[in-house]
């Protein structure tokens, strides 16, 4: 008696076929941030005053997490169908040349998003209430 089991579930292809479309935009998103990134250091350069670098920052950061959600569904997308109902297939997908380079260019763009909030954002003064 033999049993039948589908390879994956209707949801992971499903999935998978959205994260290949989502992923096509990834070279636009990431020259969109590299221009966005050009903006900023080039305002950084001239010291223009808080309230441009922080627009500035802000647009970067805007851009990055773009790019980053496009990386992380060409990640995924490459990593393939079966990953995303078993661990182990994704676990050994990123082993593969393919999957390495997705894994290391979404960990790029995840620490250079932290950087950027973290030093590339401007904190605006708050005023300080006067006193009673």
């Amino acid at each position: 008696m033999a049993f039948f089991r589908p390879r994956v579930s209707r949801e992971a292809e499903v999935r998978f076929h959205a994260d290949q479309e989502i992923s096509k935009s990834f070279p636009e998103l990431l020259d969109k941030a590299r221009q966005a990134e050009r903006t900023l250091r080039e305002l950084q350069a001239t010291d223009a005053d808080d309230v441009e670098l922080r627009a500035a920052g802000m647009a970067f950061d805007k851009a990055l997490t773009e790019a980053l959600r496009a990386a992380e569904a060409g990640q995924r997308a490459t990593f393939g169908v079966k990953s995303y109902d078993d661990r182990i297939a994704r676990r050994k997908a990123k082993a593969t040349p393919a999957g390495a380079m997705w894994t290391a260019e979404v960990e790029r763009l995840r620490t250079l998003r932290e950087e950027n909030r973290l030093w590339g954002i401007p904190r605006l003064p708050r005023p300080v209430p006067a006193a009673r």
